[in-house]
């Protein structure tokens, strides 16, 4: 299924209660009134775009329709797209292994979204370990285990309270020592309150670093759509201790408040990669700004 499809059908609850407010203001031709700015800006806010991005946004549309456009909605769509910062071209060439360290506070989806894409990378042909440096919780590593063997993919972990950089070093041996393609590295969901245990996540960036030099080479932090505005501050408490390089937003699906998307691409400008759109193995897509853009404002998948 391509990408509009899923992510139109997994931004229903948000694109249904934004366009619900706004319909009489998109329509061809009409000239916009300052109520009709104030209606754009209500429905932005009710979607959870937040304040200084909605601005941005109704700026732009404003000064897209002064220099000649007559589409309010086609305007409103190129203006929501604008914000969204592109995702960064891949590599020429992919190291091998590729490190993927995956981070996020509990209850985001973390696993399954290391399930999810272990799953993609599989049926794209590549090999691919699990490394499972969550040693807090007991049931992590046996969860971890049940989406590895779903997924088809190896694993590497170690009893229950064991130091998650040794498991982190075990895992860059195997790695390298097997020729995997790509290797994701699961941790513990924790607190971002928490200075103890974020510091723990740079002691095994570290340890990865040293094992694969260069590595890892993504760091992906992994936000609930249906926490909204706070996930924006969960994103800057983890990029004081880590280099985000991307961001996968889960539960898209599950909120009225899919406009959390803009606040973030545009607050701080760290790409979105993936986003989660429903509970199967393959509704984790990847993202796609000018489609979302599209999917948000109730428009057409572009040509």
């Amino acid at each position: 299924m391509q990408f509009f499809k899923k992510i139109t059908e997994g931004l229903k609850k948000t694109r249904d209660a934004f366009v619900e407010r706004v319909s009489d203001v998109l329509k061809p031709g009409k000239k916009l009134e300052p109520e009709d700015y104030e209606a754009l800006e209500a429905a932005l806010l009710r979607a959870d775009v937040g304040p200084a991005t909605a601005d941005r946004i109704l700026e732009d549309v404003k000064e897209r329709l002064a220099k000649g456009a007559d589409d309010p909605a086609a305007a409103l769509r190129e203006a929501v797209r604008a914000v969204i910062e592109p995702p960064a071209p891949p590599a020429a060439s992919a190291p091998r292994p590729h490190v993927t360290l995956v981070v996020g506070v509990n209850g985001t989806g973390k696993t399954t979204t290391i399930a999810k894409l272990a799953h993609r990378y599989k049926e794209a042909g590549d090999s691919v370990l699990l490394v499972a440096c969550d040693t807090f919780r007991a049931a992590a590593g046996d969860q971890l285990e049940v989406w590895a063997e779903r997924a088809g993919v190896e694993m590497v972990r170690q009893a229950s309270g064991a130091d998650p950089a040794a498991v982190a070093f075990d895992g860059m041996a195997r790695a390298k020592s097997r020729n995997v393609h790509r290797a994701i590295v699961d941790t513990a969901g924790r607190l971002h309150v928490k200075a103890n245990l974020m510091a723990e996540l740079d002691k095994i960036r570290r340890v990865i670093e040293r094992g694969i030099p260069g590595a890892p080479h993504e760091t992906l932090l992994v936000l609930d759509a249906t926490v909204g505005q706070n996930g924006l501050q969960q994103a800057k408490e983890f990029g004081r201790i880590l280099p985000i390089t991307g961001i996968a937003l889960t539960k898209l699906d599950g909120t009225a408040k899919g406009g959390v998307v803009l606040a973030i691409a545009d607050g701080l400008k760290i790409p979105i990669r993936w986003v989660g759109v429903g509970e199967g193995m393959d509704d984790l897509v990847p993202f796609d700004p000018e489609e979302y853009a599209a999917a948000l404002t109730g428009g057409y998948s572009p040509a």
